[in-house]
């Protein structure tokens, strides 16, 4: 078994990192806040289009997303994370309204992209962290963001990051043959596109579930591999 030290070190940056920004959200003001909460939305958008536009085939990326989302929502995942986030509001005894967006919406953004899967993969099969290290960074500060306005739940995304990134460590030597070059551009612009509804959802110009579209980054690859 691999000890996953860079994803030991990831969830180490977003504790550390969300807890500065609760520390911090409490003392800025409403008007603050808000403009923090715009800012924020407006990079993540940056930040997805740019992934998405690494597709090299369109309609991989476009057909992932619409049987991703038609399958979560059959299934209602959004129903099952929300349930998971509450219950670990309760446990916690929070009484924010926003602690379960901001469970769902940075578990999302720090589970998706091609850094992640990278990372994971290079931690497996070479003992190398650099790539899970600059990530490690980057959530920290994104955290730190996130938990300002969204509070406690932005730091118990720490876990499904942990499990996900860990899971790809230790089944590296396995997964890393078959993802192709093709596969992995496809699976980054597909997160993209989910990445992009995190940003309108913190614009709040709609409220898009996110937690239903994740089965996408399953169909990415598998379309990829056959259409890519």
């Amino acid at each position: 078994m691999i000890l996953p030290v860079g994803s030991l070190f990831n969830v180490a940056c977003i504790i550390a990192g969300g807890a500065f920004g609760l520390a911090l959200g409490g003392k800025l003001p409403d008007r603050v806040r808000n403009i923090v909460f715009s800012g924020l939305g407006l990079c993540v958008l940056i930040i997805g289009i740019q992934m998405g536009m690494q597709s090299k085939n369109l309609l991989v990326l476009v057909f992932s997303v619409l049987l991703g989302s038609i399958a979560g929502e059959l299934l209602n995942l959004e129903k099952g994370l929300t349930l998971a986030a509450d219950k670990l509001k309760s446990m916690v005894k929070s009484n924010n309204s926003k602690f379960t967006d901001g469970f769902v919406s940075t578990s999302v953004l720090f589970c998706i992209g091609s850094m992640a899967i990278l990372g994971s993969f290079e931690e497996g099969l070479r003992g190398e962290h650099t790539i899970l290290f600059a990530k490690s960074i980057l959530d920290g500060f994104a955290a730190m963001a996130f938990a300002a306005t969204y509070g406690a739940g932005v730091l118990f995304s720490a876990l499904p990051v942990f499990i996900y990134q860990g899971t790809l460590t230790e089944f590296a030597t396995f997964l890393q043959p078959i993802m192709t070059d093709s596969m992995m551009t496809e699976l980054t612009a597909t997160g993209g596109a989910l990445i992009i509804g995190i940003g309108i959802n913190l614009l709040e110009l709609r409220t898009i579930s996110l937690t239903n579209m994740l089965p996408a980054l399953l169909f990415a690859p598998v379309l990829a591999y056959f259409f890519g």
